[in-house]
Order: structure tokens, then C-alpha cells, then sequence
């Protein structure tokens, strides 16, 4: 695996790459960085340029200071200029775009904006935004999952996130049987990643620059907003992958999704968590491989 950096949209965003072939471009979520894909590189590098960035705020990209700075906008010119950057000796710019938790909430409205950068698209689960807005609006079990992410726009979030050695951050990646999807050699990867100066606040500033977040009773959240659904459809050919045990993300996320991704394939795994793309690798690269054969 090799590392590179990229500069793009005013930054410099690291990746890692493995193998030749056809982009296949992975997107971590949260609280994770490219590391979290490498199961992934090493499977899909045998046969594509399979590449794995870190987020802006992330590991060992860059660190822009402000809320404003992790907003959508800036987030998904990021990825269209480091796909350019990626396949500038290409006439095709396209790439099968992977991603997970926060990397698929990006993916999702990457995709319906700029499909000409998207051969195909792996979702793994992350909500598409109109089903997210109308679950934290109206659904009291996916308002209370989502309850966590009133904390992480906290100010106070740096300093319980990252007490006692990243206790809180290492724990979230624990099942409902405690069991954590991480193992024991992973640990002090993620340490390091999280210990990145500014790293656990441009993680952070991701909820932080969102509207998508549970109503509180000073402040409606997802309830306030109004979204038109028909320039954020899906139209290129899309795979969902859904660990059902996700405490976190409910299934009721994948109610109504047909009719905004016309083209789209579910595969659920039942015992599955959100961390499914650690526990059970091998099941989600055959539900890959499978969707693009």
C-alpha cells in the first residue's frame, strides 16, 4: 500500500493505494480514516486502484480551522477534485465510489450531483439524507439512537471524547454484547489518528456544520428542514449493504429508498453492526464483488 498526499480545493488530503486497474475510491466515516479500509485495498487492490483517502479534519490530511469548513459544499468538492487528481491521465473521470457512516452520508449526495464521476455506488450503512430528515423529524426510536449526535456538537465533545485515552471513542465501536469490532492491533492505529493535532475537532465539526441531528426542545434540528427530494435521486446503479444490528442506525432508514435510487440492490447482514465493514469483511467484499459482476 502505498501513501500519497493530493492537493486539491485548497487543501492537502493523504491516501493510501493498492493495486492497477479501475478506481475503486473508499470513504471512511466517523471516527475513522483511511485505516478502516484496509481489509477493503487489500482485497479490491488485486484487480483496481483501489484508494482510500482521509476525510478533510482527518489522520493526516489537512485540518481547515471553522464549522464552515466541513459543510457540504467544500466536502464534495473535495472528492470531485481528487477524482480528477486520480484519474487525470483518464478520459473516463468515473470511479465505483465506496463508503461507509459519514463517507456515505457524502457519497450519497455526491452521487446525485455529480453522477459523471460515478460508475457505481456501495453504500454501507449510511443514511441517504431524505430518509435520515424524516426519521429524526418524526421516528421517537431513530431520535433517541441519534441522540449521541447532540453530544458530539457540543463544545464539550474534545474533552469526553478524549478522556481516559480515548475511552469513549474506543467504546462506541463495542456491540450489543460488548464486543469490540476493532482488534487489539488496530487500537494504536486509531490512538494515533485521533491524536493528530485538531484531528478530534475536525471530526467533530462534520455533526458540528450538519442540519441533520434530532430536535431538542429549543431547537427543532432535522424537523426545521425542507427537502426537495428530486435533486438528491440516486441514478446511477447503487448497492446498499446493512448490518441490521446497527444500534445506531435503524432499518427504518431504508424505507422509501427505492424511489430515490431507481437502481438500487439491498443486501442485509443480519448480524451485522455498524462496524460491519471490520466484523464481517469477507461478506461485505462478496457483496461487492457481486454487485459488480
Amino acid at each position: 500500500m502505498e501513501h500519497r498526499y493530493a492537493e486539491v480545493n485548497g487543501i492537502r488530503l493523504h491516501y493510501v493505494e493498492a493495486g492497477t486497474g479501475p478506481l475503486m475510491l473508499f470513504v471512511h466515516g466517523f471516527p475513522e480514516f483511511w485505516y478502516a479500509w484496509k481489509d477493503q485495498l487489500a482485497e479490491f487492490g488485486r484487480d483496481h486502484r483501489a484508494v482510500a483517502l482521509d476525510l478533510r479534519g482527518h489522520n493526516l490530511s489537512d485540518k481547515p480551522e471553522g464549522v464552515d469548513a466541513y459543510r457540504v459544499k467544500p466536502l464534495l468538492e473535495d472528492l470531485r477534485q481528487l477524482i480528477e487528481h486520480l484519474q487525470k491521465d483518464s478520459a473516463d473521470k468515473s470511479c465505483i465510489l465506496v463508503a461507509h457512516d459519514w463517507g456515505g452520508a457524502i457519497a450519497w449526495t455526491f452521487a446525485a450531483i455529480h453522477p459523471r464521476y460515478v460508475k457505481k455506488l456501495v453504500i454501507i450503512n449510511a443514511p441517504h439524507s431524505i430518509p435520515f430528515a424524516r426519521a429524526l423529524a418524526h421516528d421517537p426510536v431513530q431520535q433517541q439512537a441519534s441522540d449521541y449526535m447532540l453530544l458530539f456538537r457540543s463544545d464539550k465533545a474534545e474533552r469526553v471524547l478524549s478522556a481516559d485515552n480515548y475511552r469513549r471513542l474506543l467504546g462506541m465501536f463495542n456491540n450489543a454484547e460488548g464486543k469490540s469490532a476493532l482488534t487489539a492491533e488496530d487500537v494504536p492505529h486509531y490512538l494515533a489518528a485521533w491524536s493528530q493535532p485538531g484531528a478530534l475537532t475536525g471530526a467533530l465539526n462534520l455533526y458540528r456544520a450538519s442540519p441533520l441531528y434530532p430536535p431538542t426542545a429549543d431547537d427543532p434540528g432535522a424537523a426545521a428542514l425542507k427537502l426537495d427530494p428530486e435533486p438528491l435521486k440516486v441514478r446511477v446503479p447503487t448497492l446498499v449493504i446493512w448490518g441490521e444490528a446497527d444500534t445506531a442506525l435503524g432499518t427504518v432508514l431504508l424505507e422509501g429508498l427505492d424511489e430515490l435510487v431507481p437502481d438500487l440492490r439491498i443486501v442485509r447482514i443480519a448480524d451485522g453492526s455498524h462496524w460491519v465493514i471490520h466484523e464481517r469483511p469477507k461478506a461485505v467484499s462478496r457483496a461487492i464483488r457481486d454487485f459488480l459482476d
